[in-house]
């Protein structure tokens, strides 16, 4: 495949030569697919994560009479064509560039499609060039009344799936201790996820620390922490007095509401992806 490079702002429309000696990659009835040049097998296209590569693809009508084809990607393949709907006239070959994104190694197929059905494809291997790299941080964590939010962000080249572990330390000890385990979530290059990890047993009155480590396979490991402190609602009027200057309290209300049977039943802490977006 030819050299990475930058989509052009307008591809260009598709080439139509006369008909030449050429190989068929892929054959229908009276046509045929196959990269431009007529002496590859195959696409296969390689560049650093994000990189826009560029490519052609032949479409070759053998026949004594015009094809009309429809050009697309299949599998894990997502290709821009300069025309997805192609007339090439009676002995004439059409070639079409096209333009793939390198977001990571996958396999797919370039196919086309004629108006009677009849359908060619051409492999395409697309590989992530450059280093492999493994690196996430964890941000903005807060602790709630009944909660923890933090945001997740990928800050590598592969898409990660996450290890949680949650530890808080209050004024007596450890008041929470859960042990690693792997989020339903995969976290792409370059994603931020909000994400909230329950804690209704949290003390009723104590100053807490709590820590996130959050790991990932490849070496990643990202840590963050932050401070609250619980007061009984209905008691902070009487402590009110007992407060000096240099004491005040961070006051965490616990919300008092009746829980439902599903929120009772709950035995395992889960995450929950709040919101998505890109890195910032």
């Amino acid at each position: 495949m030819p050299s990475p490079v930058r989509v052009p702002a307008v591809l260009g429309l598709p080439l139509l030569v006369l008909l030449t000696a050429a190989p068929a990659a892929s054959a229908a009835d009276g046509w045929s697919l196959a990269p431009a040049g007529g002496s590859r097998p195959s696409f296969y296209a390689e560049g650093a994560p994000g990189t826009v590569l560029q490519d052609t693809v032949s479409v070759t009508n053998r026949s004594g009479r015009p094809v009309t084809v429809r050009l697309g990607g299949r599998g894990g393949v997502r290709a821009v064509f300069a025309k997805s709907r192609v007339r090439v006239p009676a002995r004439t070959r059409a070639d079409i560039p096209f333009t793939v994104s390198a977001s990571g190694d996958r396999s797919g197929e370039i196919v086309a499609r004629d108006q009677d059905g009849r359908n060619a494809a051409v492999p395409l291997r697309l590989r992530a060039g450059g280093p492999q790299l493994s690196a996430l941080t964890v941000e903005r964590v807060a602790v709630h009344a009944d909660r923890i939010t933090y945001d997740l962000v990928n800050r590598g080249t592969t898409t990660l799936v996450p290890t949680l572990a949650v530890h808080a330390d209050g004024l007596l000890g450890q008041v929470l201790d859960r042990a690693p385990r792997t989020l339903p979530v995969r976290l792409a290059p370059g994603r931020r996820l909000r994400l909230t990890e329950p804690w209704r047993d949290h003390p009723a009155l104590d100053a807490v620390d709590v820590r996130l480590t959050v790991t990932a396979p490849g070496g990643a490991k990202g840590s963050a922490a932050a401070s609250a402190r619980f007061v009984p609602w209905g008691g902070v009027a009487g402590a009110a007095g007992a407060v000096t200057a240099g004491g005040a309290l961070l006051l965490v209300r616990r919300r008092r509401h009746r829980r439902r049977p599903a929120e009772e039943a709950a035995e395992h802490p889960r995450a929950e992806v709040e919101s998505t977006g890109a890195v910032t």
